[in-house]
């Protein structure tokens, strides 16, 4: 009877463990269980160099979503599908930018919030758009004298 209460005890703490480590990772690769926690925003832009999914969305530094999907619309510009968490409201004249982290670091979205009081909703669309800049590309203009 003994061993038997032994077996249920260890067996109880070793469940505890795994249910431990399974919340430790999805906490630190913030991991969506269950729908997580924001609504969908589409934003097109003429280019969306280096973007991709599961890169930040920032509105002053802090961060306040993550791309989702990036595709190509029926006018061939990125559609980029954002994830904003549910407690950041955007304005409908928002701006979203691709911008890059130092000189050659990670793409990320930066979104300058706008002044209008109605908000975009889940499955809205930001309307006002600056695609990343080229570095080659102004490299070669410089360059060749097109600037």
């Amino acid at each position: 009877m003994k061993r038997f209460d032994l077996e249920i005890a260890v067996g109880f703490f070793v469940l505890i463990g795994i249910l431990a480590l399974g919340y430790i990772s999805i906490k630190l690769g913030r991991l969506e269980v269950i729908g997580g926690g924001g609504y969908t925003v589409y934003a097109e832009f003429q280019k969306a160099g280096g973007i991709k999914s599961g890169s930040i969305v920032e509105i002053a530094g802090v961060e306040v979503g993550k791309v989702k999907s990036i595709r190509l619309n029926n006018d061939y510009q990125a559609l980029v599908e954002i994830t904003i968490y549910k407690d950041v409201k955007l304005q409908e004249d928002a701006i979203a930018s691709i911008k890059t982290k130092g000189l050659i670091g990670e793409k990320y979205i930066q979104i300058t919030p706008g002044g209008s009081e109605r908000l975009i909703q889940n499955g809205g669309r930001i309307r006002e758009t600056e695609s990343a800049v080229d570095l080659e590309e102004l490299i070669s203009k410089y360059v060749f004298g097109g600037v």
